[in-house]
């Protein structure tokens, strides 16, 4: 359905690792199927994502949190505490300057992909999460968190959380089903940038792909790249660096390929291709592989207690094997993964579709 009067919709993801952005992906191509006007509101490698998919498509320059993670997980918690001023401070100030960008664009709606200043008086504000049960490994903390996060959420409209309803049959597991909800959260279902096109008859191989803030992008892509040199077998390491896009490509052996970053469709199909993949346990990845119905290899970021709870959560869900970065051994991992159930679910993966159509139709 296309709307007679185009509406326009500012649309900014947070710039903690690629998956906010790449997640927008499916919302921004649905908004232009109806006759949305989009702009995109970000910087660094979230623009480039986004600006690639679109090309034609308009960008406003919006400075980002710029979260850096500790080299261990000991100090995971205290280095992201000690960032909580600066986060609040970019909130405070994209709040105001929301205000000059809706009235210089005459924007209509606002989508805000886990910006917690991106609300406005007067214009129709989403809040995207899925994790409105906050995991820091400490009960305390947890609940401040939640609190605080909450807080947040209520100032602005609605609350999109991309997870499916059914407190059974979801993808986030307590992350985006916690024991209270606030009173505007709504369920649109998984989202995804991929395509599910046909699988080859015989797939072959790994694709490996590195995500999220350094060092812990850095760390685990020495970690791959050197058991990947010797293993036996065709594989691809996917860097994860789209700012790095135009630069060479390298070969390290007849066997390995590196490439700094893949388009959406390029990945999309490198995925398929492969017999197994391995890449972070982030909320967006999992929704994608979901997508494809591709079985694959999760490893949480050290520290990131969110990745921590999903790999294990959809572990014991027999979905998707895990591992650990410390130790990795990609032999025995494959191993064992080989005689994983990985029962992935068979799940509407449009949802999302019918609640921004419903939304746009309000404005």
């Amino acid at each position: 359905m296309a709307f007679s009067y185009q509406k326009t919709i500012l649309i900014a993801p947070l710039d903690w690792g690629l998956g906010h952005a790449t997640r927008c992906i499916p919302i921004i191509e649905h908004l232009q199927t109806i006759n949305c006007k989009v702009i995109i509101a970000a910087e660094n490698a979230t623009l480039k994502i986004l600006t690639e998919a679109f090309p034609a498509i308009q960008s406003i320059r919006l400075t980002g949190y710029r979260i850096h993670y500790s080299r261990t997980k000991t100090f995971f918690l205290i280095s992201l505490l000690s960032q909580v001023p600066k986060i609040l401070l970019r909130s405070i100030n994209e709040h105001y300057w929301l205000k000059k960008v809706v009235k210089k664009y005459n924007v209509d709606a606002i989508i805000s992909d886990n910006r917690f200043g991106l609300h406005h008086p007067v214009v129709p504000c989403e809040y995207i999460t899925h994790q409105l049960s906050i995991q820091t490994g400490n009960p305390f903390m947890d609940k401040l968190m939640q609190k605080i996060h909450f807080n947040s959420i209520k100032k602005f409209k609605y609350c999109w959380v991309p997870d499916f309803e059914d407190g059974d049959n979801n993808m986030a597991g307590l992350l985006s089903h916690p024991n209270s909800l606030p009173s505007n959260v709504t369920y649109i279902g998984c989202l995804s940038r991929f395509k599910d096109i046909c699988k080859p008859d015989k797939p072959s191989g790994i694709v490996a792909i590195i995500s999220g803030p350094e060092p812990q992008r850095t760390i685990f892509e020495k970690i791959l790249l050197k058991q990947l040199h010797q293993f036996k077998g065709k594989c691809m390491l996917v860097r994860g660096l789209p700012e790095l896009h135009n630069k060479m490509s390298l070969l390290q052996n007849g066997n390995l390929e590196v490439k700094n970053h893949l388009s959406m469709q390029d990945l999309n199909a490198a995925m398929l291709k492969a017999d197994w993949v391995i890449a972070r346990s982030g909320y967006t990845t999992v929704m994608d592989l979901i997508k494809i119905r591709q079985k694959a290899i999760l490893v949480a970021t050290p520290g990131q207690t969110e990745q921590e709870y999903l790999a294990d959560y959809l572990y014991k869900k027999e979905y998707f094997f895990t591992a650990s970065q410390h130790n990795f051994n990609i032999n025995a991992v494959i191993e064992s993964a080989k005689i994983f159930p990985a029962n992935l679910p068979a799940v509407d993966m449009d949802l999302y579709k019918q609640v921004i159509t419903k939304f746009v139709q309000s404005l």
